[in-house]
């Protein structure tokens, strides 16, 4: 049974930091893409940072690309989203994923499973 959990979310002031974690289970994790995508109130689900099956290319949106770094650690199924610099327009719902392709134009695509999400509040 695959296991998508999400854990780091929090409050955090303008201009702070936040490290999302994601671990996952049940399925090779090493062989495929992994990303997050966030969800703000009212707005659609946006991708915004996706790292291939081995960490060596990654890929931002432009709304968070020289602020958010993704990394993986393969050995321990697991990969992370560090947040650094946050604006109130990164208060979110961010939800993990497992993708099938890794793309350099569009991050991760064929998205095969989604985490239950975590939320991230920026205060003025």
């Amino acid at each position: 049974q695959v296991q998508v959990a999400e854990s780091g979310g929090g409050l955090v002031e303008v201009g702070g930091s936040l490290r999302l974690s994601c671990e996952a289970s049940g399925f090779p994790f090493g062989y495929y893409p992994m990303g997050w995508f966030r969800q703000a109130p009212g707005k659609e689900r946006e991708g915004i940072s996706c790292i291939n099956f081995n960490g060596a290319m990654t890929w931002y949106s432009d709304s968070v690309k020289g602020r958010f770094t993704i990394a993986r650690d393969n050995s321990k199924n697991t990969h992370f989203l560090s947040m650094d610099n946050l604006k109130p327009e990164d208060t979110a719902v961010y939800y993990c994923v497992t993708a099938g392709t890794f793309s350099d134009l569009h991050g991760c695509e064929s998205i095969r499973h989604w985490g239950q999400g975590t939320q991230v509040t920026v205060s003025p």
